[in-house]
């Protein structure tokens, strides 16, 4: 890696921060979160003055509804949000099929939502950016970021207006029109689709019931609009109109109308109080690398896909939390510098199989509605709620059953497993009463970065999902993101505590 020597300035040019965080959405909200309940200083800057107001990526899936948990945020989510939905499918115009998404399932002990959540994408940031305020940090609208410099000490950010930040790291969490990306010269290899789009946008939607997804499909045209709760707004996408050349018209009230009466047959719905309208087109891209020095890249900045399964949104959010907590230790001094190449590590072959799982699961759904009574539950399956998304192959994942998978809730005492992991810290827990020893020698250790917890587990629920068996002493590592780390005797607390020690080294 080169280095461009850092500029010289004066004091009152220059402000300081351990993590300067370029774009404030859902990815960058969750990133800052992360950074600043952990004790971590942080900003985050976004070249927008205000905060849109657009529906954009409208769901929380199952991995990321626990995520907001452990941010403190998952019951407010919950209330704002429509889990089970029923997506109502239209052929010419009349009802065909209703079909529940995730109807088949319940929460379990391990896995506590059986269902994502419908949820407009500027209602999800304004929760984020509640948080955030709880922790102090406000995102500073306005600030465009047009160049930074990075040394060996650390990244000089310089804003439009000439304002300078200096920060430990940088993370572009700027969307796929990337300045972070683009500066750093990163490729962003894929394809992008010019022909294969669709309009989208909110309107109201009078003559339909919100208790609906509705979704119309015919041979020539398609057109679905989805409620939100405590909203008039709905969220319209549909195939384009197009011109005498087959060029795609620009979004518009107007065509929007057009469309829904075509493929309701003149149903009555009547849209007004148009609030965004956009054109999206298939863009599936990814970058080389997640990492160059001390400049990083999360989300869409890093990686682009097609919309089905709804994955984009998460998919960042995800990278934001396993990010986050490994930025924290190393500014902290917990961890060195090297335990941020374990981020490009993990999430770049996650960022890879997302981009084919979408591409197929675009396929899916594109045969699927040719059939009368299919929408877009063609596009679910169990990988679409990332809980199997794990990090086997990773250099943090030290061994034992499970090792680098999610770590499952589950009771313990009088609470939840979840309720002990959340927070920035690593968690040991412990299996059978020869277990304490080593945790409380662990946990002397480490206290700094280490909470341990002896399970009790009357219903033997919570040792079958890590996979202990009956009676069986033994330990088990969860990290701040809620991965298991190791899974080991009850012998090895000594271990656990050096390798939390030297980590990143």
């Amino acid at each position: 890696m080169t280095t461009t020597p850092l500029p010289v300035t004066s004091a009152a040019e220059v402000s300081a921060t351990d993590v300067l965080i370029v774009g404030a959405g859902p990815t960058g909200l969750v990133l800052a979160c992360t950074l600043a309940r952990a004790g971590a200083a942080v900003r985050i800057i976004d070249k927008y003055r205000e905060p849109h107001r657009a529906s954009r990526g409208k769901g929380l899936n199952q991995r990321s509804r626990e995520l907001f948990d452990d941010l403190g945020v998952g019951a407010e989510a919950a209330a704002s949000g429509i889990e089970h939905i029923t997506l109502r499918k239209y052929r010419d115009g009349v009802a065909v099929a209703d079909t529940v998404t995730f109807g088949d399932r319940t929460p379990t002990s391990a896995v506590p939502y059986a269902s994502g959540l419908i949820i407009p994408q500027w209602r999800t940031e304004e929760i984020l950016r509640r948080r955030l305020a709880e922790h102090g940090v406000e995102p500073e609208p306005g600030c465009e970021l047009t160049g930074f410099a990075q040394g060996p000490d650390g990244v000089v950010a310089t804003l439009a207006d000439g304002r300078r930040i200096e920060a430990a790291y940088l993370v572009g969490c700027d969307g796929g029109r990337s300045t972070v990306r683009k500066a750093l010269g990163t490729a962003f290899e894929g394809r992008t689709d010019a022909e294969e789009c669709m309009v989208i946008g909110d309107v109201r939607a009078d003559g339909l019931d919100p208790a609906y997804w509705h979704q119309w499909f015919d041979e020539d045209a398609a057109v679905m609009l989805c409620p939100f709760r405590g909203s008039a707004h709905w969220q319209l996408q549909g195939a384009p109109e197009r011109d005498a050349d087959g060029r795609p018209l620009a979004p518009s009230l107007e065509s929007f109308q057009r469309l829904v009466d075509r493929c309701s047959r003149n149903a009555g719905i009547r849209l007004s109080d148009p609030t965004w309208f956009s054109t999206y087109r298939i863009n599936v891209r990814m970058a080389d690398r997640f990492r160059t020095g001390r400049v990083l890249l999360a989300g869409d900045a890093a990686h682009v896909h097609s919309i089905a399964g709804g994955l984009g949104m998460n998919t960042g959010i995800q990278d934001a939390f396993n990010l986050g907590w490994k930025l924290a230790y190393v500014v902290r001094g917990l961890a060195s510098p090297g335990l941020l190449d374990t981020y490009e590590e993990e999430r770049l072959p996650v960022a890879a199989w997302t981009l084919g799982l979408t591409e197929e699961r675009l396929r899916a759904v594109t045969e699927g509605v040719k059939r009368a009574g299919v929408g877009t539950e063609a596009v679910i399956t169990d990988d679409v709620t990332t809980l199997g998304v794990g990090y086997g192959w990773s250099s943090l994942a030290w061994g034992g059953a499970k090792a680098g998978e999610r770590a499952p809730d589950g009771p313990c005492g009088s609470g939840r497993l979840f309720g002990v992991f959340a927070g920035p810290h690593f968690t040991l827990l412990g299996f059978g009463r020869g277990s304490a020893r080593a945790l409380a020698e662990a946990g002397e250790k480490c206290a700094d970065r280490l909470r341990t917890c002896l399970v009790d587990d009357a219903t033997g629920e919570t040792r079958r999902a890590y996979g202990i068996g009956e009676g069986e002493e033994a330990l088990v590592l969860v990290r701040p993101d809620n991965h298991i780390a190791l899974s080991a005797g009850a012998d090895r607390g000594a271990e656990i505590a050096d390798r939390l020690l030297r980590l990143g080294r």
